[in-house]
């Protein structure tokens, strides 16, 4: 796998999720620039400064006290601004673990004050409190904090972070401004390709209007070509029902015999070839789409199979969500399917099976089924494969599956042909969105 490929795994999908990872990245990558190089190398020098310049004063007061008595060593700690107590018992340093800079202060006081037995940094936060050795009794150095380091560094934190969040919020208001005109125009092209035209006005960005003008031009092409093209395949299909129509009263009117039951029969495929035929160039586009109980519909296909004589067995849950589908093409485009099972075995089997993004249609016959290498093959239009389905039944045309498929797709779903493991024929998954 190539690193490229590796890195993609774990990078967000959507345009939102990558554009709010490259304002959040350099971010989160100055500040712990910031916080590594600044705080450690600025409050840490800082600290190392002010300790040692501590460190003389409570050397000179440790003299002091050694020299000229503990009366001498209290005048000048009142001059430098250090109280000498009494120590209380302390058997080791105390610290606060977030208190970097006060490890830097323990450090350089037992570096350069001999004599330290103890330092408390814990007990009060704003105080350096150390117990040192003298050549009496020991006794106990103390002074604000502000000597020994800078005055709460955490502040500096505190505003990076803040000012980062801050920062971080306003980016997520204007980038979310900005992707909304991109999600509304996916949002309309997705369901231009499900067969729905919805209403959008161009906004956004120089960019995204442009390309919002370039769809608007671009469906109205599509649907001019459609229309165009529907209308004329329509047109020359109604046609032919003219002469079809005098062939049938003309063959009526004819004596009984074989020319007359041929005559007849190749009269009646070619009322059922445009009858199917005006079914595909039609599609779906007189079926507006609407809320509806997919279950119904598809108990109504099967009653009605039922009615007509053929053996259809049915599993479905009890009850659904309703779902935003066209009734009537998939009601036809069921109806395809199950016919085709019974024509070409002797029973069929449906099963509705619901997932949480999906709803899947499954319908298995106990028929010859098709090879896998020309399943492609059978869902395309006037496509009939003589080879794996019986033509002894009856002729067809090749239209069922390429129509189903059609109407699967403009739902935006999938249509899946396999090989049935319940009854050993054809199994054909028809797929679709939520």
């Amino acid at each position: 796998m190539k690193p490229s490929a590796w890195i993609k795994r774990f990078l967000p999908r959507s345009l939102y999720g990558r554009a709010a990872l490259i304002l959040i990245v350099p971010v989160v990558t100055i500040q712990l620039v910031v916080s590594s190089v600044f705080l450690q190398r600025h409050f840490e020098d800082v600290t190392r400064q002010l300790t040692n310049a501590l460190s003389l004063d409570f050397n000179l007061l440790l003299d002091t006290w050694d020299a000229e008595g503990p009366e001498a060593a209290e005048a000048l700690a009142s001059a430098l601004d250090i109280e000498i107590t009494t120590p209380r018992p302390m058997s080791d340093d105390q610290w606060y673990f977030y208190d970097l800079s006060g490890v830097v202060v323990i450090e350089v006081l037992r570096q350069n004050v001999p004599g330290v037995q103890a330092i408390d940094l814990r007990s009060n936060e704003r105080q350096v409190y150390a117990v040192v050795e003298t050549a009496g009794d020991p006794i106990a150095l103390s002074t604000t904090r502000r000597r020994a380091s800078a005055a709460a560094p955490h502040q500096l934190l505190v505003i990076m972070v803040g000012t980062g969040i801050l920062m971080t919020l306003v980016a997520y208001v204007f980038l979310r401004n900005q992707l909304r005109p991109i999600r509304r125009l996916a949002g309309v092209a997705e369901a231009f390709g499900k067969g729905r035209s919805l209403e959008y006005h161009p906004s956004g960005a120089t960019e995204v209007r442009s390309a919002g003008r370039a769809f608007l031009d671009m469906r109205g092409r599509i649907e001019g070509y459609v229309e165009q093209r529907t209308l004329m395949l329509s047109g020359v299909s109604h046609d032919l029902r003219t002469p079809l129509t005098r062939m049938r009263l003309a063959l009526d009117m004819m004596e009984d015999g074989a020319d007359r039951d041929a005559l007849i029969k190749d009269v009646e495929e070619m009322e059922t070839l445009v009858g199917t035929f005006l079914d595909f160039v039609r599609g779906d586009a007189l079926d507006d789409p609407k809320l509806v109980d997919p279950l119904a519909i598809i108990e109504q296909v099967v009653e009605n199979a039922r009615r007509g004589g053929g053996e259809v067995s049915l599993e479905m849950p009890e009850a659904v969500d309703k779902v935003m589908l066209r009734p009537l093409a998939i009601q036809r485009a069921v109806t395809n399917l199950v016919s085709n099972a019974l024509r070409y075995g002797t029973r069929a089997a449906v099963t509705v099976a619901v997932r949480e993004r999906t709803l899947r249609i499954t319908v298995e016959d106990t028929g010859p089924g098709i090879p896998p290498e020309q399943r492609e093959d059978a869902l395309r239009p006037f496509i009939r494969l003589d080879a794996a389905r019986n033509q002894n039944l009856g002729s067809g045309v090749g239209l069922g599956l390429a129509i189903t498929q059609d109407i699967t797709r403009r739902h935006g779903g999938s249509l899946a042909l396999g090989e049935s493991a319940k009854l050993g024929g054809l199994r054909v998954d028809l797929t679709l969105p939520r």
